[in-house]
């Protein structure tokens, strides 16, 4: 089993080489710093760089030596190697959740361009279970920022690879495709691919009323939002449903 475990999606936990380090670093620009030097691990960062993640535009009246003082005290924790450019060292095999979702869904989007339906159901799980979660949650730097709306889009990925893994499965994972489907509504209002997963769904059920209405709102939301209809491929599922 890995010693080495890192979730960065949810409530920050690290356990390295079996000890767990996350409740002993030192505040949150302490877990603002590890964290970027987890996700960034496979190469060195700069401190000019890590001083952004940390501070952005409001740097303290010192920051090279706040910077320092951090990293000093980080390295008694874990590993990190370097000084005008610094990188953390953590075991070949460490888990990282980030890492994780991201393998999971290339290989889930493989395995759907080669219709492989099963082979792409598990992976894109691990992905929306992982993703589900807030990178970092309550952190308002920019730079958390930024990657959490990443993870974000790769939930909404995830779904749809679910989703539609589910459909084409069938049998008792249409249950899994119509949570994907109403949960990627909710996300992803005006995103298309969620409406004709759940109109395809609710056709699967053997109920195309509720297939038409989700077609509907979707026709409302883009008139409403856009000012635009819904594309050909969507269209084209509505008249099929009529037909």
């Amino acid at each position: 089993m890995t010693e080495t475990r890192i979730q960065l999606c949810g409530p920050l936990l690290a356990r390295v080489d079996g000890e767990r380090v996350d409740d002993r670093l030192p505040g949150r620009q302490g877990r603002l710093l590890f964290a970027c030097l987890v996700l960034e691990r496979r190469r060195p960062v700069g401190r000019d760089a890590l001083a952004e993640v940390l501070w952005g535009d409001d740097p303290p009246d010192a920051p090279d030596s706040a910077l320092s003082s951090l990293l000093s005290r980080c390295r008694r924790l874990v590993a990190v190697e370097g000084r005008s450019e610094v990188r953390l060292l953590l075991p070949a095999d460490a888990w990282v959740d980030v890492e994780a979702a991201t393998a999971a869904l290339h290989r889930a989007e493989s395995a759907v361009a080669r219709e492989d339906w099963s082979s792409a159901w598990g992976p894109a799980r691990v992905a929306q279970h992982v993703c589900s979660r807030p990178f970092l949650p309550g952190e308002g730097a920019a730079w958390a920022v930024r990657h959490r709306a990443a993870l974000e889009e790769m939930l909404v990925r995830a779904l749809e690879l679910a989703g539609r893994s589910a459909l084409s499965i069938g049998g008792s994972e249409l249950n899994t495709a119509e949570r994907a489907a109403r949960r990627l509504a909710e996300l992803a209002p005006l995103r298309e691919s969620g409406a004709r997963l759940l109109m395809e769904v609710m056709e699967r059920r053997g109920n195309p009323a509720e297939a038409l209405l989700a077609y509907e709102a979707l026709r409302m939301r883009l008139r409403d939002e856009l000012g635009v209809a819904p594309s050909a491929e969507t269209q084209a599922l509505h008249r099929a449903l009529l037909g």
